[in-house]
């Protein structure tokens, strides 16, 4: 695993503060827990101040969430730092994109969606747009395998990118007019490209051109009834009881 620091001091805010609804919102979270625990609020809490703080945790902003759960600076620094999801450094303000670069979308052309993030965003991950409006990095499997190569960005997946409707998305996120998320192409959600190739007909028997049945879905006359042998449970004969071996007479 990369080792995960903190964004340099000149990128770091002096101060940090919770929106009156998001400490709210953190003080529910709070009281989901028995007193003395409430520590275990640490990552949702985490995460909403990421949402309000543009994208990423400043050092500020862990620091204020130990503070209100009231633990020790170094368990909540240890907790962004681990966790993957938590971004310790300005991300692009109009999107962030996470690519996903585990087998299955290598096989299917994330390198091309790599490629194209890496020569109009930043050649390196984790580094701004030259405006400031992008950011990228690449990660391990985001869960739509059979739709890659895919991204996440924000809380929404692209799938089924190319590296031309790719470019298309990033147009889209820089015009403020963002693409529907989901598959790019002609398919809904999972299901084969083109449509339905199953169960057309709501899952009834199959028809044929002039609409009646080619053959009944059962030939029986009746159901099948199990057999005997389906009915009887073998046991061994019993045996005779044995004689005991500690009698002085015998028969």
């Amino acid at each position: 695993m990369s080792v995960r620091r903190l964004a340099p001091k000149e990128l770091q805010p002096a101060s940090f503060a919770f929106s009156d609804e998001n400490l709210d919102w953190a003080k529910q979270q709070i009281a989901k827990f028995p007193p003395g625990r409430q520590a275990s609020a640490v990552i949702p809490i985490l995460w909403r101040v990421q949402e309000q703080h543009g994208g990423w945790v400043s050092e500020a902003a862990i620091r204020a969430v130990a503070d209100l759960l009231e633990m020790p600076y170094i368990r909540a620094l240890e907790i962004a730092t681990f966790y993957t999801m938590f971004q310790l450094q300005p991300v692009g303000r109009k999107a962030h994109i996470q690519v996903c670069g585990t087998t299955p979308c290598r096989l299917r052309g994330a390198e091309e969606l790599l490629d194209v993030c890496s020569h109009r965003i930043h050649h390196d991950p984790f580094h701004l747009s030259a405006d400031g409006d992008f950011s990228w990095e690449e990660v391990e499997c985001l869960g739509a395998c059979v739709n890659a190569p895919m991204v996440l960005i924000w809380s929404d997946t692209y799938e089924d990118l190319t590296r031309d409707s790719f470019g298309k998305l990033l147009d889209g996120f820089a015009s403020g007019n963002p693409p529907k998320p989901g598959p790019q192409v002609d398919r809904q959600f999972s299901a084969p490209l083109g449509g339905p190739t199953t169960l057309k007909n709501g899952g009834g028997a199959p028809s044929s051109a002039s609409g009646a049945p080619k053959q009944p879905v059962l030939t029986d006359a009746e159901a099948k009834k199990p057999g005997a042998a389906a009915n009887v449970q073998e046991r061994p004969a019993p045996k005779p009881p044995a004689d005991d071996a500690t009698r002085k007479d015998p028969p």
